[in-house]
């Protein structure tokens, strides 16, 4: 886990172009906005104040605003780079007044008790590693009655990770903290949120994953490398086989996850 603020991004320029070119302009996980409004279906945002931790580069913190309606949405993330890339974006779409971004170091979330309607999260909580103080945090912010949507990359077991997932963890070279649905969901109870749901996800992106593979090797290959580099480019694509294994067989649960803070406290 990255230490200060300013440390050295695990999300660097490259990164954000690099992934931006699969996933979308301002998307730095899999499924764009559709699978963003998967994590919130059935939900109303619409007038609600929302946290998005891990926000990335905006996209999402932007479309929560734009399609789902909510009065402001504040985008939360540890790296410089993304939240410089998130503030010009908001600006580039006048948006500022609706979406804004904070950037600070990990540990406790920079926000007052009950300051939230909704927190919403998309791949960025499998980074902490302490999954009850980050549930903790999530519960303190969030106001009564609020609720917790999110989407996150989990990993099958709690035991002994396997050679393969060992070896797509190294080509990832991110700080991952893989936890188990079950372990999920016993920190999100342990820390207060009542109704909780765990949904898989990995039907899914095993099959977006082997189109993702397949789009990197043929068609968006060249325009790729031309933005961030044939090496670079190589490289994940040796990260998406090993990524490929783990799905195939399992070990890597994409999941949604969802809770409720009960409206009486205490």
């Amino acid at each position: 886990m990255i230490e200060t603020a300013d440390a050295e991004p695990e999300y660097d320029d490259t990164a954000i172009r690099f992934l931006e070119a699969l996933w979308g302009e301002g998307y730095l996980s899999p499924g764009g906005p559709d699978e963003v409004d998967r994590v919130v279906e059935g939900l109303s945002l619409r007038g609600k104040t929302t946290l998005d931790i891990g926000c990335g580069s905006g996209g999402i913190t932007l479309h929560l605003v734009e399609r789902h309606g909510a009065a402001h949405v504040t985008g939360f993330d540890i790296e410089r780079p993304v939240i410089e890339s998130a503030i010009k974006r908001a600006a580039q779409r006048e948006l500022s007044d609706r979406a804004s971004f904070v950037q600070a170091p990990p540990g406790p979330l920079p926000f007052a008790d009950a300051s939230f309607d909704v927190v919403f999260s998309k791949d960025a909580l499998l980074h902490v590693p302490d999954k009850d103080a980050l549930f903790a945090e999530i519960f303190r912010v969030l106001k009564p009655g609020g609720v917790f949507a999110a989407s996150d990359w989990l990993i099958g077991h709690d035991g002994e990770p396997s050679s393969e997932m060992k070896a797509y963890v190294a080509a990832e070279g991110l700080s991952f903290a893989m936890a188990s649905p079950a372990h999920y969901a016993q920190a999100m109870r342990r820390a207060g949120l009542a109704d909780v749901a765990v949904k898989d996800r990995n039907p899914w992106y095993r099959e977006v994953a082997r189109g993702e593979l397949e789009r990197l090797k043929g068609p968006l290959y060249s325009t790729v490398a031309a933005v961030v580099g044939a090496a670079y480019v190589d490289k994940n694509i040796r990260t998406w086989e090993a990524m490929q294994k783990v799905l195939d067989s399992g070990e890597h649960r994409p999941t949604h996850l969802r809770g409720w803070k009960p409206a009486m406290v205490g």
